[in-house]
């Protein structure tokens, strides 16, 4: 498969840019990691539930920094009746979807009541080998995901690859992998590699899926596609301006892919709710730059606009504990 360099270049200088949150420690055990797995697989999910509740409280009373901005998100989403018990509510359905990784990895899909909404136009665009982009963010389960996966002999499965930074969060998905069944561990294209983007690029081609959360903004990114800057826009977000870049948008529109919100969203108990949407159809040829750039940032505003109305609606959901709003640099 031929690319042209400069494509290549912009591609790969994208791949390499620095991302300080994508850098952070995890805060976790390895000795612990594998104990709550050993629970969740001997015991049984019912068990494994009820050591959510002191770990759910550790993380409450001893991460400062994680609160504060936890506070800060809720004030937002909830508003200012938000106190500890909201806080504790969210990092318990956090907890949540993690321990449900191990049964879900595990293709235990019969503990679970997952309803999935949407989903058709994904499914024909799989079966049609062009691939898309599917756009989440760091809210609920991305392994409810699997539900979605064809169960008819008469179909391919639906293929899906998750772009991650994997480095701040090893020891955890280390434990994963090494539980979950070789079918349900999801194909992972790590970010800030050498040569990732085109890695992404083959995995289109043959109509993969390309899943990536993209509510974190890097900093100082200003990856380039087709000759063009990935801008970083401040948007209204809960009532305040956030940043987000458009980065993932304008790499669609350069590989000419669709683009749908994803969504798994914990309801509780052993429910999801895992949801599609069409957001961007960049499958036909732009042109006209400043028409490009228009159905870009129209893309990003109407994503902003899906992921602020489902943490109103789903608010326990959003698991991004970093200073979104950038709040502490200033």
């Amino acid at each position: 498969m031929n690319h042209s360099q400069p494509e290549t270049r912009a591609l790969d200088d994208a791949a390499k840019r620095p991302a300080d949150w994508s850098r952070t420690a995890e805060r976790s055990n390895m000795t612990a990691l594998r104990v709550i797995c050993w629970i969740a697989i001997k015991c049984g999910r019912r068990v494994a539930r009820l050591i959510l509740h002191p770990i759910s409280l550790y993380f409450l009373l001893f991460s400062p920094t994680p609160r504060r901005n936890i506070k800060r998100y809720l004030f937002r989403a909830i508003g200012p009746g938000a106190g500890w018990g909201d806080g504790y509510r969210l990092l318990h359905a956090f907890a949540s979807t993690v321990l449900d990784r191990v049964y879900l990895l595990r293709g235990r899909l019969d503990m679970f009541d997952v309803r999935v909404v949407g989903n058709e136009a994904v499914e024909a665009e799989a079966l049609s080998g062009r691939g898309a982009f599917l756009l989440g963010a760091h809210m609920g389960s991305f392994e409810a995901l699997g539900a979605c996966k064809y169960q008819s002999p008469d179909h391919p499965k639906l293929r899906a690859a998750m772009l991650m930074f994997p480095d701040n969060a090893r020891q955890i998905n280390a434990v994963l992998d090494a539980i979950s069944l070789p079918e349900r561990r999801p194909h992972v294209i790590a970010l800030g590699r050498s040569h990732s983007m085109l890695a992404l690029r083959d995995w289109l081609d043959t109509g993969g899926m390309a899943g990536l959360l993209v509510d974190r903004t890097l900093p100082g990114q200003e990856s380039e596609a087709a000759g063009q800057r990935g801008n970083s826009l401040e948007l209204p977000f809960l009532g305040h301006p956030a940043t987000f870049n458009d980065g993932p948008f304008r790499l669609a529109a350069l590989l000419r892919r669709r683009v749908f919100f994803m969504a798994g969203l914990y309801v509780g108990g052993a429910r999801y709710d895992v949801l599609f949407e069409p957001l961007a159809d960049f499958t036909d040829r732009i042109s006209d730059p400043a028409e490009r750039e228009r159905r870009i940032r129209t893309a990003v505003e109407d994503y902003v606009a899906r992921l602020e109305a489902l943490c109103r609606k789903y608010p326990y959901n959003w698991f991004n504990f970093h200073d979104f709003w950038l709040e502490d640099v200033h």
